[in-house]
């Protein structure tokens, strides 16, 4: 199993203990800006890939003589710094993908790197989102179990088509039993695991799984 990190450009206060995933990913990617925070928390990146146009030249000389790889593209291009870092980590082919540095900031990039993970998880790849306050996957059609994680505790789930049908949760505070739940509703926000594990089933539609805390 091959696992992938990349790093964004968001808010470096809104970022995961990156040592809870050193020991757990084999390949560090920075997308732009993200190369250099990746530097400033003592981790080598790996591959560096962007326009780089938010960053000073002393900056960019510094990432592009630390990574191992540094490619660097136009600023007028047809896809975000993240959606490059996505296909430079695809034909990688690894297993997982975590998205770090992808939250916070501009509100566009914030929503479109969200939808990536739709674009991870048709690669056939297991892709998930993590900040210092959350964790978000998206998931398809079947039965799927989730494990407590005294870190993010609460647990909800939002539609990401327009109907999710047949949603049954077992082993959470607010069960539920074949509900279809739509765009806009509020029923399944801010659940919580009753044991280590639970299991969440549905026969139609995609779902957006969010574990968070408060802080």
């Amino acid at each position: 199993m091959s696992r992938v990190a990349i790093m964004g450009n968001g808010p470096q206060e809104l970022l995961p203990d990156l040592s809870r995933y050193e020991t757990m990913v084999d390949v560090w990617i920075g997308a732009d800006r993200g190369a250099l925070t990746l530097l400033e928390n003592n981790i080598t990146p790996d591959y560096a890939v962007g326009d780089f146009d938010s960053m000073p030249a002393a900056d960019i000389d510094k990432v592009r003589k630390s990574a191992e790889v540094f490619n660097q593209f136009p600023s007028e291009k047809d896809e975000t710094d993240m959606e490059i870092a996505l296909k430079q980590a695809y034909r990688l082919e690894p297993d997982k993908v975590f998205l770090l540095g992808v939250t916070g900031g501009r509100l566009d990039h914030a929503l479109i790197n969200i939808q990536l993970l739709y674009s991870i998880v048709g690669q056939g790849i297991s892709g998930i989102i993590v900040d210092c306050q959350n964790i978000v996957e998206i998931t398809g059609p079947g039965t799927h179990t989730i494990k407590h994680d005294p870190d993010y505790s609460a647990v909800s789930f939002i539609p990401f088509t327009r109907f999710v049908k047949g949603l049954t949760l077992d082993g959470f505070y607010y069960k539920l039993a074949d509900q279809t739940v739509s765009w806009g509703s509020t029923l399944c926000i801010s659940n919580k695991l009753i044991s280590d594990f639970g299991t969440f089933s549905y026969d139609e539609g995609i779902l957006l799984v969010i574990k968070s805390r408060d802080i």
